[in-house]
């Protein structure tokens, strides 16, 4: 009885993830996330722009409309419209699966823009198939249990923290060169890191929630006093631009290519999945398969945006999952905030260069402890699996290795046709297929029950006020 009394008193509270925060500190944590989220967002557009040759006001514009689609994106799955969108604290980001597809199709296509022009006519197909599909793939649901959904997100993290790493030793543009993890970089990784820390320690809970913005601000700081920020490009950056749609043309439809988007979508939308349960464990929040079709409608409307304006498939950020697990300031509000700034800075390409004069081994150091935290959700996840028995084992231990494939024996997927490769070689998308795999070979086929995620003692463990409430103001 005390159980009922105790939920119908929380169902008249406002959960912390729909709490409308101030002005001042939507402000503050918004912009926490656009930090934390810059580098992996404009990495994609530059490694495809560079890959396909394109001039340096091509790529300029792509990076801008790529910040432009974010933000969008960003508010329309936070926030929510009609059937569209989680209404959970997500941010949209460029998925890091589309990027060896696209790349593959682009260069197949003669590279340039008119290889740009088959990506996009791929990419709007499979935004619309997402959309389309959303239903449907989330009554499969069930066929994600723990077990998967805790080593999806394990391996999310895994995977990305290799990326930190390099970061920390300096940035890939620099492997191959004496700079690359020399001590300095190394220092100024360590250093952003050990504050990020201290301050998450002893800090109050208001200070402790900014410590992943503290720590960037702090490292850029530190970086620029001893000269190894450099600010100067930022003078030959304009200071207004507008994306257009269809900017490089008219996108060209070819079967291949729109093909192979499709199977990365599909991928996309087991990544989102996981990404909703991971938010759902950490805010507290209940997650259903409406709201997993909410999720996927908002990924389809926002890859479809992407091919129209000179942008690319997106799915839900796990560095900004990370990000509020740290802070703890669950408010999708706050994401909605950083979408906002997100959309400005894609019309102001000056303020983004400011962003992006952030020295890659401070971005390293704060990454670090994101990527690892995404990792450790999937730990947490984990945890409600029984792990002595052997097939749930053994689908996270497959799983694992066949993730890290990809990055430890590249020569193997070298030798592979194309189109295969295109597809396989991501410790991500791979890892996921083995799990998702092994999961309906030991589990489904043989109609064993799976653990599930207890929703209603989830949701009587939330605090009736966050954390980040009581150190406010």
């Amino acid at each position: 009885m005390a159980r009922v009394t105790r939920q119908s008193t929380r169902h008249q509270q406002t959960h912390p993830v729909d709490e409308l925060l101030p002005i001042p500190q939507l402000a503050l944590y918004g912009f926490q996330h656009v930090l934390a989220f810059y580098a992996a967002a404009v990495i994609v557009p530059v490694l495809l722009g560079s890959a396909l040759g394109l001039t340096r006001p091509e790529l300029v514009h792509l990076i801008n409309a790529d910040l432009l689609t974010c933000g969008i994106a960003s508010i329309i799955q936070a926030l929510g419209v009609w059937k569209i969108g989680a209404r959970l604290p997500l941010v949209q980001g460029v998925t890091f699966t589309a990027v060896s597809p696209m790349i593959a199709i682009g260069l197949g296509a003669g590279g340039g823009t008119a290889g740009l022009l088959v990506v996009y006519g791929a990419v709007i197909t499979a935004g619309i198939a997402t959309f389309l599909f959303a239903p449907v793939f989330s009554k499969l649901v069930p066929y994600f249990p723990p077990v998967v959904i805790g080593t999806i997100l394990t391996i999310i993290g895994i995977t990305l923290i290799p990326v930190a790493l390099q970061d920390a030793a300096g940035g890939a543009r620099l492997i191959g060169t004496p700079a690359y993890g020399e001590p300095k970089n190394l220092a100024y990784a360590l250093g952003t890191l050990l504050f990020i820390l201290a301050v998450a320690r002893v800090g109050k809970p208001f200070l402790s929630s900014v410590a992943v913005l503290l720590g960037l601000v702090g490292g850029t700081t530190v970086a620029w006093v001893l000269g190894d920020a450099d600010f100067s490009a930022m003078g030959d950056t304009d200071w207004f631009g507008v994306t257009t749609p269809f900017h490089y043309g008219m996108p060209r439809f070819e079967p291949l290519p729109m093909i192979a988007m499709l199977v990365v979508m599909l991928i996309t939308m087991v990544e989102t999945t996981g990404d909703v349960y991971a938010i759902g464990e950490i805010t507290r929040k209940r997650v259903d398969t409406d709201t997993v079709a909410r999720a996927l409608r908002a990924d389809g409307v926002a890859t479809l945006l992407g091919g129209i304006l000179n942008s690319f498939p997106y799915v839900a950020f796990a560095e900004n999952i990370g990000l509020v697990r740290m802070s703890k300031v669950m408010s999708r509000y706050v994401v909605v905030a950083a979408g906002v700034f997100m959309v400005l800075l894609g019309l102001l390409p000056k303020a983004g260069s400011l962003v992006a004069s952030i020295p890659n081994p401070v971005l390293g150091g704060a990454a670090l402890s994101m990527f690892g935290m995404v990792a450790a959700v999937g730990i947490q996840i984990l945890g409600k699996v029984d792990l002595r028995e052997e097939r749930n084992a053994l689908i996270l231990a497959v799983s694992l290795g066949a993730a890290l494939l990809p990055t430890t024996v590249a020569p193997f997927f070298e030798r592979m046709p194309d189109d295969v490769r295109a597809v396989l070689d991501s410790g991500i998308t791979l890892g996921a297929l083995t799990a998702i795999s092994l999961n309906l070979l030991f589990n489904v086929f043989t109609s064993r029950s799976t653990v599930e995620i207890d929703w209603d003692d989830m949701e009587d463990d939330v605090p009736l006020r966050p954390r980040y409430a009581q150190g406010a103001g």
